[in-house]
């Protein structure tokens, strides 16, 4: 085994963030530079890269690994941190891991209190400012795992997310590309025939709109559907919206933006330590997000494992 590397891992998406990463991540390196951080850099080149670049990283004895772009540069760090030490038997509580961030979602960093710009998050690298993250696993169809560091959905939750990644492949990147795949996601609203097992407990069975799972509480940049969720509690929040009328839903809103949607009478909410979710029929075998990205299908099985990983964490 290679001999444990002490100097951080900086793995650098250069397509996040509207394409501005490159510009910011230059003055970035003499931040860290001038803090005393030892690091290396290496740039991705396709999607997905980061999943190779984490495993590799690991491999060669790097335990500090940090993605440099937004939620779906983090989400795919650590989920080759994590494949690299369930093949390997390595404790993931000898990693360290953030973002610097500089992508278009950044909704990791407010479940970690962290804030929003490269310098003050540099300056808590080089402070070490670590706390700890629950480790999600989730397996959906066809046995396909996925690790989730922040947050999932299915539903109107999950066709935004869709349609807002096939929109930023084919070039596009303004903010209006969001409320586009808002508005064409209401339109075409459609529900699905879900049932939902919560350890061990039948919770839901019937229509629904959407469904959201968080380690974090915060979604979709400035959303709270599960405003309770904390990241380092051994738990899962969820919430279901079932099927009502559309405009009792609209009123409801401004809850998710309250960070009180847990109050409404209208959604089901709660906490467990491993959720099932199943289609009650074919055509509800609907496609599942995870960190912003479309990679899973019903049915869907999320569990906190029990391990943990040391995270950059902000003041509380």
């Amino acid at each position: 085994m290679s001999e444990t590397k002490t100097a951080w891992y900086f793995i650098v998406n250069p397509r996040a963030g509207s394409g501005k990463t490159m510009s910011e991540w230059v003055p970035a390196e003499r931040l860290l530079e001038r803090r005393g951080v030892p690091f290396v850099t290496a740039l991705t080149d396709h999607k997905k890269h980061a999943v190779e670049m984490a495993r590799e990283a690991a491999a060669a004895g790097y335990r500090r690994i940090a993605a440099v772009g937004g939620d779906g540069s983090l989400h795919e760090v650590l989920g080759g941190i994590c494949e690299w030490c369930v093949e390997t038997g390595t404790p993931l509580e000898d990693f360290y891991m953030t973002v610097v961030p500089i992508g278009s979602g950044n909704d990791w960093i407010k479940s970690c209190r962290l804030p929003d710009d490269v310098e003050s998050v540099i300056k808590l690298i080089s402070q070490e400012a670590f706390g700890w993250m629950d480790i999600v696993r989730a397996t959906s169809r066809g046995g396909k795992v996925s690790y989730m560091a922040n947050g999932s959905g299915l539903g109107f939750d999950s066709h935004v997310c869709q349609r807002v990644n096939r929109q930023k492949e084919r070039g596009m990147r303004s903010k209006m590309i969001y409320l586009d795949a808002l508005r064409y996601t209401v339109i075409h609203l459609k529900s699905i025939r879900i049932s939902v097992v919560a350890d061990g407990a039948d919770i839901f069975s019937g229509e629904a709109y959407s469904m959201a799972v968080g380690n974090g509480p915060w979604s979709g940049g400035g959303m709270r559907q599960v405003p309770l969720a904390s990241n380092d509690d051994g738990l899962l929040d969820y919430m279901i919206v079932p099927k009502v009328k559309l405009l009792q839903i609209v009123k409801e809103v401004p809850r998710l933006f309250a960070g009180t949607v847990n109050e409404s009478e209208l959604v089901i909410s709660g906490r467990c330590r491993h959720l099932q979710v199943a289609p009650l029929n074919e055509a509800s075998a609907d496609i599942v997000e995870f960190d912003g990205e479309v990679e899973g299908q019903l049915p869907l099985s999320l569990e906190i494992t029990g391990e943990r990983i040391h995270v950059l964490k902000g003041l509380s």
